[in-house]
């Protein structure tokens, strides 16, 4: 589900990676959508850590008995990625795609240059449930052309677990799905008692993210919603569950690189995002248009007052 950040006063942030040890992000409450907002639960980016990998955004929402309609919405520099576990949405994008976000299917969005989409829930969507992540681009490929892509994972076992791999590889299955930075995406469902050792590469920092059940990461325990993150250097992530449990796992290498990300943009310096914002008001052709949406565009919020300065990791 590729959910527009329309925060009424959305922060402005400035990301750097760096690798670290164990620890504990808890979600924030945001509400989507306007005046019939749903509520999302946030993990990225925070003051404490900006970014996994390339990783610069994780909303997870659900399971809530809402309906969605967002309408049309620009991106830059970034790639979306939609992991839905239960509801199904409507997606129609500036790049020509008319698509459909089922649970356990990928859909990922490139919004380089500029992309404009919209996403509504189906009629037979009574409860939604499910993550939204971002991916930054790096520098080299921000400005990369529109692009969609899908893909159904199937699932694999590993000592009782099942596994589903939507981006990069592990335990032995591997995406064909494209990024633009080393990475790693996959639902993990433990069944109740489930010690699991995954091999993980140790060049990659790492998020656990609980969605439902209890989990421990290396021992460290997790409540719903929180995401649990574990610095480079390790060669295996530990997980263990009592009652059973179901996670997103992200990875990536450390980012190495400084982004400036407000509202729907990444970019690297203030003028850039006013730029964006500013031909997105105008309605420029860096957007595009998107087809078949039977409404108006989402209008931008106001910049804030000051400049959009940098924030980054801790060390």
């Amino acid at each position: 589900m590729p959910v527009s950040n329309v925060e009424t006063e959305p922060a402005e942030v400035t990301c750097a990676s760096s690798p670290g040890g164990v620890e504990v992000l808890p979600p924030r409450d945001v509400p989507l959508g306007g005046p019939r907002a749903m509520r999302v639960r946030r993990t990225l980016p925070q003051k404490q850590r900006s970014l996994i990998g390339a990783w610069c955004f994780c909303d997870h929402y659900g399971p809530d008995d809402v309906s969605m309609d967002v309408a049309p919405h620009p991106h830059t520099g970034l790639q979306t990625v939609s992991w839905l576990f239960t509801g199904e949405i409507e997606h129609r994008d500036s790049h020509g795609v008319h698509a459909h976000v089922r649970p356990g299917e990928l859909n990922l969005m490139t919004g380089g240059r500029g992309i404009a989409h919209s996403e509504v829930s189906t009629a037979a969507s009574a409860v939604l449930h499910g993550v939204q992540l971002w991916l930054a681009l790096p520098d080299a490929h921000r400005d990369a052309p529109r692009d969609f892509q899908h893909h159904v994972p199937a699932a694999v076992e590993v000592n009782g677990a099942s596994v589903r791999v939507f981006l990069g590889s592990l335990a032995g299955s591997a995406s064909p799905v494209a990024t633009f930075t080393p990475v790693l995406g996959a639902e993990v469902v433990l069944p109740a008692g489930t010690e699991l050792t995954l091999a993980v590469s140790e060049s990659f920092e790492h998020g656990v993210l609980l969605d439902t059940g209890d989990v421990t990461v290396g021992g460290t325990a997790l409540a719903p919603g929180e995401l649990g993150y574990a610095g480079t250097g390790r060669p295996e992530l530990a997980l263990a569950t009592r009652e059973g449990a179901r996670v997103v796992l992200l990875g990536g290498e450390p980012f190495g690189e400084e982004i400036v990300m407000w509202w729907n943009f990444v970019g690297r310096t203030h003028e850039e995002i006013a730029a964006y914002r500013d031909e997105w008001q105008a309605g420029t052709d860096r957007f595009g248009r998107v087809e078949g949406y039977d409404g108006g565009r989402l209008p931008a919020p106001p910049l804030p007052g000051g400049r959009l300065r940098p924030r980054g990791n801790p060390a």
